[in-house]
């Protein structure tokens, strides 16, 4: 296992023991472990430390993250989250598959027989993150990513997401080639939002998903932030009006944005 950062060596130990209790449970041989702690020196942010784990477990990769007040203390929840990530969150993210294959995959469109869900756009996942609570005008863009987005079913962006511990996963949905973000609900459902929804071309999946019938706002970047302001939202899901992709603008821990976006095909 491998430690990075500035921290001093009672640390360093600290988190190869902590870690290491976690990775009793992964499910394979835990190929490599790499723990980061970093630290932020704004006074105004609450929860300076962050610790993050990226393991490759049998060649799949999973990722988590937490947010403390000290190193201890950090490393102590990043122990508790990865161990549950590992136990739980990604056996069961398999397991209900599994279930619901041997009573045959669910159709196109993925809404059980029965089940009864509400979509409202906009709902908060059901880890929202904490972040220093910035006043609206004083909140700026402060990170970009652009990447090639996966083309992949829901279950396959249901695992990434919980594999990579992720509040959300923009992703490109196999069956009807929308840009989609995939989230969790409060209750812990799962929800789908689509750039022009088309739940019933969705790609035969068994995870369970309600899908949004509202299409993606047509947005620049700047109406983005004005609307996450206005809002209040933990991310924002739209259409970048220059490009005509989806992306996603979201809440750091500093009460600044980031945000997501798509490279451009072939890019």
């Amino acid at each position: 296992m491998h430690v990075s950062g500035d921290c001093p060596a009672d640390v360093e130990e600290y988190a190869k023991e902590r870690i290491g209790a976690a990775l009793r449970f992964a499910r394979g041989p835990v190929l490599h472990a790499r723990v980061r702690i970093t630290h932020h020196d704004d006074p105004a942010v609450d929860l300076p430390v962050v610790a993050q784990a990226n393991l490759d477990v049998n060649g799949r990769p999973v990722r988590s993250q937490v947010r403390a007040r000290t190193d201890r203390e950090a490393l102590d929840l990043l122990k508790d989250r990865l161990r549950n990530q590992l136990q739980h969150r990604l056996r069961r993210a398999v397991g209900h598959w599994e279930d619901r294959r041997g009573r045959g995959a669910l159709p196109a469109g993925g809404r059980p027989p029965g089940e009864v869900h509400e979509w409202r756009h906009g709902d908060p996942p059901t880890r929202r993150p904490p972040y220093f609570p910035r006043p609206p005008e004083e909140r700026r863009i402060i990170r970009r990513k652009t990447f090639t987005l996966d083309t992949c079913t829901v279950d396959e962006a249901v695992f990434d997401m919980e594999a990579m511990d992720y509040d959300f996963h923009l992703f490109t949905e196999l069956g009807t080639e929308q840009d989609s973000v995939l989230y969790r609900t409060g209750s812990g459902d799962y929800r789908l939002a689509q750039v022009q929804p088309r739940p019933d071309a969705l790609a035969t999946h068994a995870a369970p998903v309600t899908v949004s019938e509202t299409p993606a706002p047509v947005l620049s970047a700047d109406e983005a932030v004005q609307r996450m302001a206005a809002f209040d939202y933990p991310f924002l899901f739209y259409v970048d009006r220059e490009r005509g992709r989806g992306a996603v603008l979201y809440h750091r821990y500093d009460g600044h944005y980031g945000l997501i976006t798509p490279a451009d095909d072939g890019g």
